[in-house]
């Protein structure tokens, strides 16, 4: 009896069927096989009828138009007749909304005659996979009519909403449910920056010796009142440089430099009274096991992974039996592993680091579903680290041994602290104040506990500062401690603006507002970035101008639908469908054509009104200096009296909030010296002028106001070792004179000397050579040209330059990763895959953690988009018949699609076997990728 059992990806195909015996076959679907048709794919007779615009009948019961990928087609066919052979079929795909949905787009295409099971599981062990085998299930109707709701959403969502952006703000660009609310936050922020004014403080801190006789130590107290004025610190003002309404109540004192180094000064052989000495003992308790949103934060924090990054590794780890399901809001944990973690700490630390009574969590976060278990090491006994090193990529055991020490943490004791605090005071006379008070506090930890193995990450704070372990000595109030050398020490400060999103701040701020799920939140910072809304710095996220265009579009036209807590109740909606509490069909009838409480996305839409592009992409940066978005680029624009504007473009390294007046005025200026005249052509008398451009520095020549409109100047970039403030008259005219002819050959051929986008070269008749360098151009002779052209020319590439930088094994291909210089810029590659460094990246800041980013983003736009193969053209004449015979048949067959698709359509309403909505249609074209904001799938 032949079982066949159907997963997502090849790994886990691999993993599971090393657990099942010879009777079973594991086949691997790789991911979705079908997904909703792009509009231009439906069949001709439905394109101008309801499933038109969407392939959604939104007229009636918004019903889906599915294909199957063409990409798939093959392993469509494959499973059909694995499934011919068999005698059951298992459905192991995993047990979420997505793998759900993934199940039943399966049978709907198999249609299998044999008896379908559906087998879940969270790890992928033996001990797993037998208890999966002995309690299958059916498909869950709900979780796949959530999954079908949250897809024809986003298709809504975003081809109804990205028209509005391509015409007011850009082609190209997008929205969406998720995608636009996360850029706005990041916007938001980066307002919140550019508001910020900054304000300066001063402190003062005194080192001193007390303690009892003989066992005086020395410790750092900090000024905190003079005279009862609490000393100001940076959290006491506001981002608009003004002291806070709490701090003005509190009456604080502001101390300048003056001030402050008087007060330093006074205390320098002051004799300080120890007035309360609080001794407080005090507990922590360890963070719950990952979720997938914590693990993201955690993995940024630590270990510099990107979310898109630590998925693809949790993905591999959970594929290959390492870990538990890596998609989970939930933070219990099986009694298994309880009773794994429990004992693998008391054999690792001892009894005394495991309590009482296991720990149990819950999640506190809106919306958070308890579906599943918490992230943890696989099995119902965890390998620890050294036992899966040798097994791992180094990427993979860190991440790895990040979730062990997680899970093991959860499960130990407590920590136990004392904190100690003195507040001390003394007289002084120095900047009008009669007494300083000072204060100190030590803590140690008196029994480690979890911090045996593990402690939660934190994201940068603006004022808060990490406490270090520190110990005071023994002091009691009447004490008189003494200022030593270096004394009292006053220091200058200047309140920071509110820190910029990085990954795991985002994914938390995301959480916290309920806003998307987990297992999406990767896919969508990696769409922000990978559209150009938000450029990585560092671990910086920061916003383009185009992502203040699409926000403010969306904010002043459609506010509801980047408004947080709207976007977090459609995921309590979802969630609803998936529970069975709200009918799908009437959530996306409320959601798009409107209730009596929503007017609908479509009537928002098509009742926008006029909107003044020009206004929407034109920002105020002061003084009458604007910020605009322009179709190359942003640029400022000063508006100048009885004469036109003057522009300058904006730097692609310079983040909005560097754009002060101070810089905007700056760029003019050097603005205006790119465009200095060098001279005026000799023959036409034209201007020629040298420029700094977007893409670079170049001369050109100013064409007369009446020049005709078709009419193009001759433009030419500088050299690499040529610059603005050099170039000459005569440097210009040589650069517009090329390409340049150097001479004929014997035969009479002309030879030319020319530059392209692969650099230098010489071109006769169709043959071409590359030069080695840019001067060659008006230099080389004819002689030394037909000397380079009587060399044999080479075929393939030049012998490879040395690497500029390792940087270090990729977690993915587990080959060594190195940074090049190509003919198009520098690149990072593995050997197998070459990428581009961005804008943002540089040769000297590119770390080994972004040079993996850069590949994993070059992998996945291959796979979604791979280079097309050119045909052979000896058979261009046969493709052309069968193309006219194809077209005939299709014309032939045209009633009978007409038919087909109104059966599909009538039969929406019916139940499947499984009793969810009925088949949909399907066929084998190729669907493109939606370029309107759809949301990545997880």
């Amino acid at each position: 009896m032949t079982k066949l059992v159907i997963v997502e990806s090849p790994a886990k195909a691999r993993t599971i069927e090393a657990y099942l015996g010879s009777d079973f076959v594991v086949e691997a679907s790789v991911g979705h096989i079908r997904d909703l048709a792009e509009p231009k794919q439906l069949p001709a007779d439905m394109k101008k009828g309801p499933y038109g615009k969407f392939a959604v009948n939104t007229e009636d019961g918004f019903d889906p138009y599915y294909i199957v990928d063409a990409n798939k087609k093959k392993t469509v066919t494959e499973l059909k007749r694995l499934l011919k052979d068999a005698d059951e079929l298992y459905l192991a795909t995993d047990e979420d909304r997505e793998g759900e949905a993934i199940a039943w787009h399966l049978l709907q295409v198999l249609k299998p005659k044999v008896p379908v099971k559906r087998m879940v599981f969270h790890e992928i062990t033996k001990e797993a996979i037998s208890r999966a085998l002995e309690n299958t299930r059916e498909i869950d109707v709900q979780l796949v009519d959530a999954q079908e709701s949250r897809r024809i959403l986003d298709r809504l969502y975003g081809y109804e909403v990205s028209p509005v952006l391509w015409r007011k703000v850009g082609g190209g660009l997008s929205a969406g449910r998720v995608q636009s609310v996360a850029t706005r936050l990041v916007v938001e922020r980066e307002r919140e920056r550019m508001a910020f004014v900054e304000s300066h403080y001063w402190s003062v801190q005194v080192k001193v010796r007390g303690g009892d006789e003989g066992k005086e130590e020395t410790f750092k107290a900090r000024l905190t009142a003079v005279d009862d004025h609490p000393v100001a610190q940076g959290r006491d003002f506001s981002d608009d440089g003004k002291l806070t309404a709490s701090a003005i109540r509190k009456d604080v004192a502001v101390l300048d430099e003056e001030s402050a180094k008087a007060i330093a000064k006074a205390l320098h052989d002051a004799h300080i009274g120890v007035e309360k000495v609080e001794s407080k003992p005090s507990k922590r308790r360890p963070a719950p096991p990952f979720t997938t949103s914590t693990l993201q934060q955690e993995a940024s924090r630590k270990l510099g992974l990107n979310s898109r990054q630590t998925m693809s590794q949790a993905q591999q780890l959970y594929e290959n039996g390492f870990i538990t399901y890596m998609r989970t809001d939930s933070v219990d944990l099986s009694k298994e592993a309880i009773s794994a973690a429990r004992s693998q700490v008391k054999e690792r630390y001892g009894a005394t680091y495991v309590p009482d009574s296991p720990r149990y969590y819950s999640k506190k976060a809106k919306g958070a579903q308890e579906a599943h278990e918490a992230i943890r090491p696989a099995g119902d006994t965890f390998r620890t680290p050294d036992q899966v090193k040798n097994a791992l990529s180094g990427m993979q055991y860190k991440l790895y041994e990040l979730i062990w020490k997680r899970t093991l943490a959860s499960q130990m004791s407590d920590a136990q602290l004392l904190t100690v605090s003195v507040q001390m005071s003394t007289g002084v006379d120095a900047a009008g104040y009669s007494k300083a008070r000072l204060s100190a506090s030590g803590t140690v930890v008196t029994f480690p506990g979890f911090l045996a193995v593990y402690e939660e990450g934190r994201d940068t704070s603006r004022y808060e500062e990490k406490e270090a372990e520190s110990r005071l000595p023994e002091l009691a109030e009447g004490d008189i401690v003494d200022v030593v050398d270096p004394g009292a020490v006053a220091d200058g400060h200047v309140t920071t603006p509110p820190p910029r999103f990085t990954d795991a701040s985002l994914v938390s701020k995301l959480e916290e507002l309920g806003i998307g799920r987990p297992s999406t939140y990767a896919s969508t910072i990696s769409v922000i970035t990978d559209r150009g809304y938000v450029e990585r710095r560092g671990q910086s996220l920061v916003p383009t101008w185009v992502a203040f265009s699409v926000v403010r579009l969306l904010e002043e036209n459609l506010p509801g639908y980047v408004d947080y807590d709207f976007t977090a109740q459609m995921e309590t909606s979802l969630d609803s469908i998936a529970a069975g509490k709200i009918n799908r069909v009437s959530y996306l009838e409320s959601f798009y054509h409107g209730d009596d409480d929503h007017k609908g996305l479509q009537h928002e839409v098509e009742n926008l009104g006029e909107i003044d592009a020009r206004a929407l992409n034109t920002m105020a940066i002061g003084e009458g200096i604007d910020l605009r978005v322009g179709k190359f680029g942003p640029y400022i624009e000063k508006q100048v009296k009885d004469g036109d504007p003057v522009r300058a473009s904006v730097p692609a390294e310079l983040t909005p909030d560097e754009l002060t007046v101070e810089k905007a005025k700056q760029l003019i200026e050097q603005g205006k010296d790119d465009g200095k005249v060098l001279g005026q052509h000799p023959e036409t008398g034209l201007d020629i002028v040298a420029k700094n451009g977007r893409f670079g520095p170049y001369v050109t020549e100013v064409l007369a106001e009446d020049a005709p409109k078709t009419a193009k100047p001759k433009t030419a970039s500088l050299f690499k070792n040529m610059s603005l403030s050099t170039i000459t008259f005569d440097e210009a005219m040589q650069l517009l004179s090329l390409p340049r002819e150097v001479g004929k050959d014997a035969e009479g051929i002309a030879i030319t000397a020319q530059n392209g986008k692969f650099g230098p070269y010489l071109k006769k008749g169709s043959d071409s050579r590359s030069l080695e360098t840019e001067e060659q151009l008006l230099t080389i002779t004819v002689e030394e040209a037909e000397a380079i052209f009587a060399q044999p020319k080479r075929r393939g590439r030049a012998a490879a330059a040395a690497p500029l930088k390792e940087l270090g094994e990729d977690p993915v291909s587990k080959k060594p990763v190195v940074l090049k210089n190509g003919r198009f810029g520098h690149y990072v590659t593995d050997g197998e895959i070459n990428a581009s460094l961005r804008v943002a990246d540089s040769v000297e800041t590119i770390t080994p953690e972004r040079a993996y980013e850069l590949l994993e983003l070059r992998r996945e736009k291959l796979k979604n988009d791979p280079p097309k193969k050119k045909p052979a053209a000896r058979k261009t004449a046969a493709r052309k018949t069968t193309t006219t015979k194809t077209a005939v048949k299709s014309t032939t067959a045209k009633s009978s699609t007409a038919k087909t698709a109104s059966r599909s359509t009538k039969s929406a309403t019916s139940k499947s076997t499984t009793g969810t909505t009925a088949a949909k249609r399907t066929t084998t074209r190729k669907p493109t990728k939606a370029a309107a904001g759809e949301e990545n799938k997880s």
